[in-house]
């Protein structure tokens, strides 16, 4: 007679049990994932991978990302270090998250002005490579959560230089244009080796809004902005500053 009752209940045991393993299912799944990374460069990036669904949900067919990676020795420094410069200029110091950006943001924000992002190239790395583009609150906040997580294991996990070399591969730098070498092939015709100085200021000026602004062909605010990004690219040491990273 107890038989019918008892089976629901094993069913529900069961499920229970896999629910409970969630949690360390990812947290293994992911601990690999960023381990492997660390020495394979990775084919595609989480927001490319929604940049490409994105056009063709729009009906363009032709539509296609450009992404071709190169190692940080085959591009031209003045591109990563304009990137610190202009994204995060504590990189080589802080382990994952700039406590003192966020609370000039929080402040910032605070008074009314425009919002102001307080993202580090790590957190930024985190997000572009694994995680999603969440338009509704909740799934801004469970976003958030995975990218802390996804953060505090590359900065475990990977050297900085190696955080760094990631970031100038899998940031969008043009409208479906993805790291240095296929914004340098497709604004000026050369290779990510060959940027100069204000070409790589420029790239850097248009994030983090790259559909937004134009480096090929730069408006008021990105001209103004390429140039502060020079003078910071100084600040912080100029070429030298590579090779401070571990």
């Amino acid at each position: 007679m107890s038989q019918p009752a008892a089976a629901p209940r094993g069913r529900f045991r069961r499920w229970f049990r896999w629910l409970l393993a969630l949690p360390f299912l990812f947290a293994a799944a992911s601990i690999l994932q960023v381990a492997v990374l660390r020495f394979v460069d990775p084919p595609f990036s989480a927001f490319m991978v929604a940049r490409q669904l994105e056009g063709l949900s729009q009906g363009d067919w032709r539509f296609g990302v450009s992404y071709d990676w190169r190692d940080l020795d085959r591009i031209a420094p003045t591109l990563p270090l304009s990137m610190v410069a202009a994204e995060d200029q504590n990189f080589a110091s802080h382990h994952g998250f700039d406590l003192r950006a966020i609370e000039k943001a929080r402040v910032h924000n605070a008074k009314g002005r425009k919002v102001r992002g307080a993202s580090t190239i790590s957190q930024q790395v985190a997000k572009n490579l694994f995680l999603w583009q969440g338009q509704s609150r909740p799934s801004r906040w469970l976003r958030k959560g995975f990218e802390v997580w996804y953060t505090l294991l590359i900065e475990v996990m990977w050297p900085k230089a190696r955080i760094l070399e990631v970031y100038a591969n899998v940031a969008e730098l043009g409208d479906g244009v993805y790291g240095a070498q296929a914004a340098a092939r497709r604004f000026w015709g050369k290779d990510a080796s060959r940027l100069t100085a204000s070409e790589s200021a420029r790239l850097a000026a248009v994030l983090p809004a790259p559909r937004r602004y134009s480096a090929r062909n730069p408006g008021p605010y990105v001209q103004r902005r390429a140039r502060w990004i020079q003078r910071q690219v100084n600040q912080i040491g100029g070429a030298s500053y590579l090779t401070t990273l571990d």
